[in-house]
């Protein structure tokens, strides 16, 4: 049974208010779209990652019920946080595999805007994550596209909804962002 964004939103918005039976319904109906966005990041790490998509999703979730006092605005707002919560759980998960390992500085990253190719090592994902910040400095809307289109795979209309911008403000911004990054990454 295929379901609307505004089922989801009205769930969001009654676990809000306090209806606890209400996450038990929800969980079926973010499940796919959460592992999907997992599966994306984990897409071309290596095959012996010991981080799977399942696992992802489910310490993403683990920490999104966590979460007290959200005022959830809509379905993306959902999954933006989720990519936020996931991107801080493999840079977590980074920095304890590199504190095991120590070496391996590459710091290449693809953000070819057809695909969103998962950084393979521990230290690119530290990487994007230190210069992710910095341009959160600068301009934390082109930050967070970058994390929205980046790190949960989100179109520029989906990214737009949640930042409440146009798609053509998303490509532009998506544009400078990459760029900046760019040689941010390649100095």
């Amino acid at each position: 049974m295929e379901t609307g964004p505004g089922e989801v939103t009205q769930l969001l918005f009654q676990l809000k208010a306090g209806n606890r039976s209400a996450e038990d319904r929800l969980i079926p109906l973010v499940y796919k779209e959460l592992r999907r966005i997992a599966s994306v990041r984990l897409r071309n790490e290596a095959h012996d990652h010991s981080l799977q998509p399942t696992a992802l999703v489910h310490e993403a979730y683990l920490r999104l019920t966590k979460l007290q006092n959200i005022d959830w605005q809509s379905r993306s707002h959902f999954f933006a946080i989720s990519a936020t919560i996931m991107r801080r759980i493999l840079v977590d998960h980074a920095r304890a595999n590199l504190a095991q390992k120590r070496g391996d500085g590459g710091t290449f990253i693809s953000l070819d805007e057809a695909e969103f190719p998962a950084p393979e090592r521990e230290s690119e994902i530290l990487a994007l994550n230190e210069a992710l910040n910095k341009l959160a400095k600068l301009d934390q809307r082109q930050s967070k596209i970058v994390e929205l289109r980046f790190f949960a795979g989100m179109s520029e209309g989906e990214a737009g909804e949640v930042l409440g911008v146009s798609s053509r403000t998303v490509k532009r911004d998506w544009r400078i962002a990459k760029a900046w990054l760019y040689a941010e990454l390649h100095v």
